[in-house]
């Protein structure tokens, strides 16, 4: 059983002590991505509409899961937290273009406040296969 670290540029890098995702026995553990663009972390508070914030978050997943080789094909699980369950149509449309047959499992829970000021935050495991 190894433990593989996987990191890439075209994500934002962790802003906190975490990986961008890790990976053991061809299970991925992807942490949570808001809407940061990558090189631009150290932006006090997330800026762009619940749209924006979406589409850069889920373009985050998708290359930290190409680091890992893996699609969204090949996610299993994924967590959805909202700054308000008002914005669950909309993130959920969007989110829903990745997975247009066969999605994965998922929760969606709002909170009372997410890193960066955030809108939406939303972190996924992913099985090679």
């Amino acid at each position: 059983m190894s433990k593989v670290v996987i990191s890439t540029p075209d994500a934002p890098a962790a802003i906190g002590p975490y990986s961008q995702a890790i990976e053991i026995n061809g299970t991925v553990y992807v942490s949570g991505q808001v809407g940061l663009v990558p090189g631009h972390e150290g932006v006090p508070q997330v800026e762009g509409t619940l749209e924006e914030q979406t589409h850069q978050v889920m373009k985050n997943l998708e290359a930290v899961l190409k680091a890992a080789k893996l699609t969204f094909d090949h996610v299993v699980k994924c967590s959805i937290f909202l700054d308000s369950m008002d914005d669950f149509a909309t993130v959920n449309k969007i989110y829903g273009e990745k997975f247009p047959t066969n999605p994965p499992a998922r929760e969606t829970v709002e909170v009372s406040v997410l890193p960066k000021r955030a809108l939406v935050e939303i972190s996924c495991i992913a099985v090679s296969f």
